[in-house]
């Protein structure tokens, strides 16, 4: 049995719509288990599907470390404190894809660290199988850090930003 990105995209929405809680599609060589989250959000999420090696990035040769100008402890910024990172809100990676920060790459991109976004403002795009996603704020805040580069593959669920609401 093949399913197409679109057939998946289909699957979550019937899914959304109603009040099961958990679907489960099988076959001889694949497995596709559909869960809602909690209370926190009615979207469906993606627990487990084909033989996740598929969608591995290629393997890169090693590189070897550079020795630092500074000690580490003076080229590491501080760690945020737990009170400042408790309140940040994480935007993750709905699928396995590429992520790129602006619609084309001769434009700038969507976001920046600083930037105040608002709920539904597109911030990314994350392209799986040939299709680009536009990925959307969920809350309204500033986005203080981004946390993969354009061009970087990312997983199902990977934080791809963090943002201070308010």
């Amino acid at each position: 049995m093949e399913l197409n990105f679109n057939e998946i995209r289909e699957l979550l929405s019937l899914l959304n719509q109603t009040d099961l809680a958990e679907f489960t599609l099988k076959s001889s060589d694949f497995e596709l288990i559909l869960r809602k989250q909690g209370k926190e959000s009615d979207r469906p999420t993606v627990v487990e599907s084909v033989d996740p090696a598929r969608f591995m990035p290629p393997p890169v040769a090693p590189v070897a470390p550079i020795a630092p100008a500074a000690p580490p402890s003076a080229a590491l910024p501080s760690p945020p404190s737990p009170l400042a990172t408790e309140k940040l809100v994480e935007i993750t990676s709905p699928i396995v894809g590429t992520f790129y920060s602006a619609p084309a790459p001769d434009e700038p991109p969507f976001v920046n660290v600083g930037d105040r976004i608002r709920s539904g403002q597109t911030v990314c795009i994350i392209e799986a199988m040939k299709i680009m996603n536009e990925i959307e704020a969920e809350v309204n805040g500033e986005i203080v850090e981004i946390l993969v580069k354009n061009g970087d593959s990312v997983e199902f669920g990977q934080a791809l930003m963090r943002v201070n609401p308010g």
